[in-house]
């Protein structure tokens, strides 16, 4: 294994560990749902300014117009994304939520084919039936386990289900802006983000103990800042192939986290789900192929 390929496997399983305890975070703050997001902008705009500073991306010229504006659009996407997400932590559970919200790929394929000409194969198009299978059994399960709830269980999947929507807008955006050094686009993206929501954010009470802040401060600076440094170089680093396979370790970690520390537990029909939907979405990313949908010449 070359050097590339184990640096990015390690930036790769970093970036999505951290990734899958955000809800771990997010509902220990006992904060709202769009301060959480507020303050998850701020920390991670200050600490993508200083990387940006650092490899002397804030120079004029970088950016037109265009370009500019499609990553703000880009931002908006992306901070819907996250309220619905975070927001659908206490219907769904983070286990349920996560897992549903890896349903990203399909919507994404959607889009693709609608605006960007990208074509819908057989393939594809068995991967995302089998997604919504997977979806389905999830919405017929019945949550159980530990502090569980059946209240807002479907408002909590629609939740998660909009906020793949919103990831795969981000995406199409960042298709757009190909060429962009993704930090600058991820520091437009949270500066966008501080703007939304600052007039929502309640300022006259803030959080009032440290150990708030820090949990803050960590989703901001950890979460977003070192997250994105992580990703971003383990994507340049790493074949697709391998940068899809080691994504699943977002969902599983999540899962356990949400076992771990709040007793959630899967129940029988919602792990069905969960890994049809897992089982599709490695499909997509890894080019999988049904041998039945293979061209004759391919199976011989």
């Amino acid at each position: 294994m070359s050097g590339d390929i184990k640096r990015g496997t390690a930036e790769m399983t970093a970036a999505m560990l951290i990734s899958g305890t955000i809800g771990w975070f997010v509902v220990m703050s006992g904060q709202p749902v769009s301060g959480v997001v507020f303050w998850r902008c701020l920390f991670g705009a200050l600490t993508l300014l200083v990387i940006c500073g650092t490899l002397g991306l804030l120079r004029p010229g970088i950016l037109t117009l265009r370009t500019f504006g499609i990553a703000v659009f880009g931002g908006i996407a992306i901070v819907l994304n996250w309220l619905l997400l975070f927001a659908s932590y206490s219907h769904a559970t983070i286990s349920v939520a996560t897992t549903v919200y890896n349903t990203q790929p399909f919507m994404l394929l959607v889009l693709g084919a609608l605006f960007l000409g990208e074509k819908i194969t057989a393939t594809k198009l068995f991967w995302l039936v089998l997604a919504f299978v997977g979806m389905m059994a999830i919405v017929q399960a019945k949550p159980g386990g530990s502090g569980d709830t059946s209240d807002g269980y479907g408002l909590g999947i629609l939740m998660a289900l909009g906020a793949a929507f919103f990831y795969a807008l981000a995406a199409l955006a960042a298709k757009w802006l190909k060429g962009t050094p993704p930090h600058l686009i991820a520091l437009i993206q949270v500066a966008t983000g501080m703007l939304m929501l600052a007039p929502m954010t309640d300022f006259s009470h803030p959080p009032a103990d440290l150990g708030t802040w820090a949990i803050l401060m960590t989703v901001g600076i950890v979460h977003t800042g070192l997250m994105y440094v992580l990703l971003y170089g383990a994507i340049q680093r790493l074949p697709t192939h391998l940068t899809g396979a080691l994504s699943f370790l977002y969902p599983i970690a999540a899962i356990l986290v949400d076992r771990l520390a709040f007793g959630h537990a899967l129940q029988p029909l919602q792990i069905a789900g969960a890994a049809i939907i897992l089982i599709a979405a490695a499909g997509m990313n890894l080019g999988w192929s049904p041998r039945w949908l293979r061209p004759r010449a391919l199976q011989s």
